[in-house]
């Protein structure tokens, strides 16, 4: 069985997002002795946004860099459609996902790969994979919240994978991390019970 574990923080250590998806990959480790891990830092090691060449090709003109960009995106998609578990550290920028993971998501949503399109709609081709986002949230934002519409992080993702044919996503989340320490801390924890139970 094998896990991709992606992160997307740009805090580095500081970053509680990349601490559940690392105690996350723990989890599913323990719960699956012998689980092949591949570990992707989107800062570190980012792959580039698209742009018109990447989709339209660049001919005779496409140059070492283009090249080897594309050459990221492919080992990307190879590593996602690989995987049996997917682990994403997904913070909230601005009410949504990093550009980092975005262009991440661009690469891997790949027609006739991961989906395809039909006389009926829109079919996904990557399910059976198992999608396990640790979310951060300076703010409240949970569906219950006074600024549940501005959630576009947590709803793009499930959206996302949805269509790619994932009905399995589960989301961690740690909110109102920003709103003080004891507020930060107790999200924190609550956080980690629920991964604990993940791997009970």
């Amino acid at each position: 069985m094998k896990l991709l574990h992606i992160d997307s923080s740009i805090f580095g250590a500081n970053s509680v997002s990349r601490k559940l998806s690392a105690d996350i990959v723990a989890a599913e480790t323990r719960r699956n002795p012998g689980l092949e891990v591949t570990y992707r830092d989107l800062v570190t090691d980012p792959v580039g946004h698209l742009t018109g060449e990447h989709v339209m090709g660049a001919g005779d003109r496409a140059s070492a860099e283009l090249e080897r960009d594309v050459a990221a995106g492919q080992a990307a998609l190879a590593e996602f459609l690989a995987a049996d578990i997917v682990v994403i550290g997904a913070p909230m920028y601005n009410f949504t996902v990093p550009s980092q993971l975005k262009a991440w998501i661009d690469r891997i949503a790949a027609q006739g790969k991961t989906f395809r399109y039909t006389e009926n709609g829109p079919v996904g081709l990557a399910g059976g994979k198992k999608v396990i986002v640790a979310s951060s949230r300076g703010g409240y934002f949970n569906p219950q919240s006074a600024n549940a519409a501005l959630d576009h992080q947590e709803s793009y993702l499930r959206g996302f994978f949805g269509f790619l044919g994932i009905d399995d996503v589960s989301v961690i989340r740690a909110e109102g991390l920003n709103m003080g320490n004891e507020i930060r801390t107790q999200a924190i924890d609550a956080a980690v019970a629920e991964i604990d139970r993940l791997a009970a």
